[in-house]
C-alpha cells in the first residue's frame, strides 16, 4: 500500500500564508474535498491550538467562513508516513527560521523509510516547496545534503552517493510566491484573511520534478508557474527588491517622526520622490546578487530595475503585507520595536552575502537601513503606548 497519495497537497503550518494558499487551491473553499490539507509541525503549540478549536476561522470579501479541520488537519511528517497519508506535494509556509527544523524532520523521514526497508529507487517522498519569504535556498539546499551525510556517517541512512541523493535533493524547489495572507488574533481566536490570489513561481530542484508540482497546484486552481529562469537564488533577489522596497522602504514613509502611522498603498510608496532611495537599495542588492551570481554582470542595471518596478505596480492599489501586519499590530495594541521575518530573512542574508563578498558598503547600507527601520518601528510603539 503506497504512504503518498498521488494527487494531494499538503499545506504546513495552517498560518496566514498557509491559509491563504488553502483557500485559493481550494477555489475560494468551493473545492474543499480532501485532498488539499494541512500538516502540523513537530511540536508546534499553535497546532495544537487549531486541533483544539475544531475549526478555522476565514474571512473574505463575502462572510466569515468556519471549516472543521477533523478531517483537515493532519499530524506531522512522521505520523502521515505511518498513517500512508502523506501527500503528493507539501508547501512549507513557516517563518524561515522554522524551515531548517522541518527539513531534519524530512531526514528522520527518510532514515524511517530505511528501517522498513522502502528507500529504494522506487521511493516515495513528497515534493517539498519551499514558500516563505526570503533569501535562504541555496544555504537551505546545503545543510538538507549536510545532514543527509551526516545520518550515513552515522548509520542510520545507506550510501546516497551518486544515486539516490540527486532524487532526493531534486524533491527541494524553491516556490517564490507573493500571495498574501492576515491573521487576526492568535491560537484558538486567530481569523485569517486572504490576499486577492498572488503568483507563486517555482524554481530549482528536478526539472521533472518541478513541472509535475506545477501541474498539480495549476490543476486545483492555484496560481502557479514554472520560472524561466531556473535559478531559485534568482528569483529570491527578484522578489527581495519587490519586498523591500514596498515593505522596508514603505514602513519608513508609514510612519513620521512622531511615531504616528498611515498605511499607505504602494502607488503612495514607489513615487518619483522616493526615485533616488529606490534605485540606491536596488543598486546594492544587484551588487550582491552579481556577487553570488544571481545576476550576470553583463545585464545592465537599468533593466533590472525597471523589471522590478514593474512587478512593484502590478500592486500598486494594494497596501503591503508588512504595512497591514504594522497597522493590525497597532489595533491590537501589541506592536513590538523588531522587525517583521520578511524583513530578517531579507537583511540579514544580504548583509552577509555582502561581508562575504568584501562589499563593506553594501552591508553598511543595510546595517544602517534596518537600524532605520528599528527607530521608526520603536517611536510607532511608544506612541501607541502613550
Amino acid at each position: 500500500m503506497p504512504r503518498v497519495r498521488p494527487g494531494t497537497i499538503g499545506i504546513m503550518p495552517a498560518g496566514a500564508l498557509g491559509v491563504a494558499l488553502f483557500y485559493h487551491l481550494t477555489r475560494k473553499l468551493t473545492a474543499n474535498d480532501g485532498t488539499v490539507f494541512f500538516l502540523e509541525r513537530t511540536a508546534s503549540r499553535s497546532a495544537d491550538a487549531v486541533r483544539a478549536k475544531g475549526e478555522l476561522v476565514i474571512r473574505d470579501e463575502d462572510r466569515l467562513h468556519r471549516i472543521a479541520t477533523a478531517n483537515l488537519l493532519r499530524r506531522d511528517l512522521l505520523a502521515t508516513f505511518e498513517q500512508r497519508e502523506l501527500p503528493e506535494v507539501l508547501l512549507l509556509c513557516p517563518n524561515p527560521d522554522q524551515l531548517p527544523g522541518i527539513l531534519n524532520t524530512a531526514v528522520q523521514l527518510l532514515e524511517r523509510m530505511h528501517e522498513r526497508a522502502e528507500l529504494t529507487p522506487q521511493f516515495e517522498f513528497p515534493t517539498l516547496v519551499l514558500c516563505s519569504n526570503g533569501i535562504y535556498y541555496q544555504r537551505l539546499r546545503q545543510q538538507f545534503i549536510e545532514r543527509l551525510e551526516e545520518s550515513t556517517l552515522l548509520g542510520r541512512l545507506p550510501d546516497l552517493w551518486p544515486d539516490l541523493m540527486p532524487r532526493i535533493v531534486g524533491r527541494l524547489i524553491r516556490g517564490v510566491t507573493i500571495q498574501t495572507g492576515l491573521r487576526d488574533g492568535a491560537g484558538d481566536e486567530a481569523v485569517y484573511e486572504p490576499g486577492p490570489p498572488g503568483i507563486t513561481r517555482l524554481a530549482g530542484g528536478e526539472q521533472s520534478v518541478r513541472v509535475r508540482a506545477g501541474e498539480l497546484l495549476s490543476g486545483r486552481g492555484g496560481w502557479f508557474e514554472l520560472a524561466e529562469n531556473s535559478s531559485a537564488t534568482r528569483l529570491e533577489f527578484d522578489k527581495g527588491m519587490v519586498n523591500l522596497i514596498s515593505n522596508l522602504l514603505g514602513q519608513l514613509q508609514a510612519i513620521d517622526d512622531g511615531g504616528n502611522f498611515r498605511p499607505l498603498r504602494v502607488k503612495e510608496i514607489v513615487t518619483a520622490e522616493h526615485a533616488a532611495e529606490i534605485r540606491a537599495l536596488t543598486g546594492h542588492v544587484v551588487a550582491i546578487g552579481r556577487a553570488v551570481r544571481a545576476y550576470s554582470a553583463e545585464e545592465s542595471f537599468d533593466v533590472i530595475l525597471q523589471n522590478v518596478l514593474a512587478i512593484t505596480h502590478q500592486h500598486d492599489d494594494h497596501v503591503p503585507s508588512s504595512l497591514q501586519w504594522l497597522g493590525l499590530r497597532l489595533r491590537q495594541g501589541s506592536l513590538e520595536p523588531k522587525l517583521t521575518p520578511t524583513e530578517e530573512w531579507l537583511l540579514n542574508p544580504l548583509i552577509r552575502y555582502a561581508h562575504a563578498a568584501g562589499l563593506n558598503d553594501s552591508a553598511e547600507y543595510f546595517e544602517a537601513l534596518k537600524s532605520q527601520a528599528l527607530d521608526k518601528l520603536t517611536r510607532a510603539a511608544r506612541r501607541a503606548a502613550a
